[in-house]
C-alpha cells in the first residue's frame, strides 16, 4: 500500500478483483451496461457503507463533491442518481452475495485460531435471525403483519472471528426453525440455537449429519430420565442427565437419547436447562458454550447501529439484498483488512476513522497508529468488547 494514495483505494486493494469479476460473469451483470459497471456501484455503495450515508441522494451528491479523486480512488463510471437506483434494481443481487462468501471464506482462514472464551476443538456456530422493520406501503413484497413489512435477515455466525458463514435473507413471516431446513450441517461441528430453534425432526437431522446441537429446552419438554451423572454443585451445575422424549410425537421424531443439562447463573441466580447430542463434552463446557450465543445476538445490534441497513437506498426486493449484501461485504472486508495489517483496534473504532479520512493520501497503517484510540471510550464499550478481534 503507497504512499500518496487515498485511504479507500488502499482498503478495495484487499478486495481478490478476480474473484468478483467471476461472480460478475456468472450472472451477466454487465450485460449491455455503458456507463456504471458492477464493481463501480459495489465500491459506491461500500463507500455509503464506511461514511454512513442515508440516501441516493446524500451518497451521489457527496460523490460529485470527490470528483477529482474518484478515477484514483477506483470508481471509473459516472454516479448519477438515477444510474445507481437503476444498478441496484436490476443487477443480480447474488452477485454481492457470492462475493460476500468468497470474502467470508478469506476471513476465516485467518481467525481460525481465535479464542472465543471456550477452549474447543470444533469449530462453534451460533446461529439467530434479527427482523427489519419495513413499511409496508413502500415495500409491498415484504409482507410481515397485516398493516406491517419486514425481512428477516439468518445468520450463522462463527464464534472465531464473529465472522458470518451462512446468511439467507427471508420475509419476516418465515418461522426462524425453518433455516435448519436449508442449512448443511459440518461434522463435528457445534450449533448454538436458543429454544426458537427446537423441533426434535430438525434436531435429528443435526444428530444424523454428525454435527453436535446445544440449545435450551422448552418449559412443557417431557422426558424420561435414563442416567444420572455426578454434578459439583459448586460450578452451578445440577443435573447431567442422560434422557429419551416420551411425548407421542417427539420421541418419533428424536428417538435416540440425549443429554440434559440444568445449570444455575451463579452472578443472576437465573436457572437454565440445556440439551445436547454431545455425551462427550465436560457439562460446565456446555453451559460456558450457550453464553456464548450472546455474540450473535451484539453482531446483529452492531450491524444495525454501526451498517447502514435499516433505512434503504431502494425499496424493490433487489434492491434491498443488494444492500444488505453489500454491508456484509464491507463488514467482513473491515474484518481481513484489521488481520492483514495486525492493528489491535476494535472494529467501531476502525469504522470511525475510516469515516473520516478515506480520501486522504496517507498509508493506511499511519492512519491508524497517529494516535492512541484506545484511550477514547464511550458508553457503547462494554458491548463492543466482544468485537475487538
Amino acid at each position: 500500500m503507497n504512499t500518496g494514495r487515498f485511504v479507500f483505494s488502499q482498503i478495495m486493494d484487499i478486495l481478490p478483483k478476480y474473484e468478483f469479476d467471476k461472480c460478475v460473469q456468472r450472472y451477466h451483470g454487465n450485460y449491455r451496461v455503458r456507463t456504471l459497471s458492477c464493481y463501480d456501484q459495489f465500491l459506491s455503495m461500500a463507500f455509503a457503507q464506511l461514511t454512513y450515508r442515508e440516501s441516493l441522494r446524500d451518497i451521489v451528491i457527496c460523490l460529485h463533491a470527490l470528483t477529482p479523486k474518484l478515477f484514483h480512488a477506483g470508481i471509473r463510471g459516472n454516479i448519477t442518481r438515477s444510474t445507481l437506483a437503476d444498478a441496484n434494481e436490476k443487477r443480480d443481487w447474488r452477485i454481492y452475495a457470492d462475493f460476500a462468501q468468497v470474502l467470508i471464506s478469506q476471513a476465516r482462514k485467518l481467525y481460525a485460531n481465535e479464542d472465543f472464551g471456550v477452549e474447543l476443538d470444533n469449530t462453534a456456530y451460533a446461529l439467530d435471525a434479527s427482523t427489519i422493520d419495513l413499511c409496508l406501503s413502500m415495500f409491498p413484497w415484504a409482507k410481515f403483519r397485516k398493516a406491517k413489512g419486514a425481512v428477516k435477515l439468518h445468520i450463522l455466525l462463527d464464534l472465531r472471528g464473529n465472522i458470518p458463514v451462512f446468511i439467507h435473507i427471508s420475509d419476516g413471516k418465515v418461522h426462524d426453525v425453518n433455516i435448519l431446513d436449508i442449512l448443511e450441517p459440518e461434522a463435528d461441528s457445534i450449533y448454538i440455537m436458543d429454544r426458537g430453534y427446537v423441533d426434535f425432526r430438525r434436531l435429528y437431522a443435526l444428530h444424523q449429519a454428525s454435527a453436535f446441537f446445544v440449545t435450551r429446552a422448552k418449559t412443557n419438554f417431557r422426558y424420561k430420565r435414563k442416567v444420572a451423572r455426578s454434578v459439583d454443585k459448586t460450578t452451578g451445575l445440577i443435573y447431567d442427565q442422560d434422557v429419551t422424549l416420551t411425548g407421542v410425537y417427539s420421541r418419533q421424531d428424536y428417538p435416540v437419547k440425549m443429554r440434559r443439562i440444568v445449570y444455575r447463573d451463579l452472578d443472576t441466580n437465573k436457572k437454565y436447562c440445556f440439551l445436547t447430542n454431545n455425551f462427550f463434552m465436560p457439562a460446565l463446557t456446555i453451559a460456558h458454550l450457550y453464553k456464548t450465543r450472546w455474540q450473535v445476538e451484539l453482531f446483529f445490534k452492531w450491524i444495525k447501529q454501526h451498517l447502514r441497513i435499516k433505512a434503504f437506498y431502494g425499496t424493490s426486493e433487489n434492491a434491498v439484498k443488494t444492500q444488505l449484501w453489500i454491508a456484509v461485504c464491507t463488514y467482513v472486508l473491515i474484518a481481513i483488512m484489521k488481520k492483514h495489517l495486525g492493528l489491535e483496534h476494535s472494529l467501531y473504532t476502525l469504522l470511525q476513522i475510516l469515516s473520516i479520512s478515506l480520501f486522504e493520501k496517507t498509508p493506511i497503517l499511519q492512519v491508524f497508529s497517529q494516535y492512541d484510540y484506545n484511550e477514547i471510550r464511550d458508553d457503547d464499550d462494554k458491548q463492543l468488547e466482544l468485537f475487538n478481534f
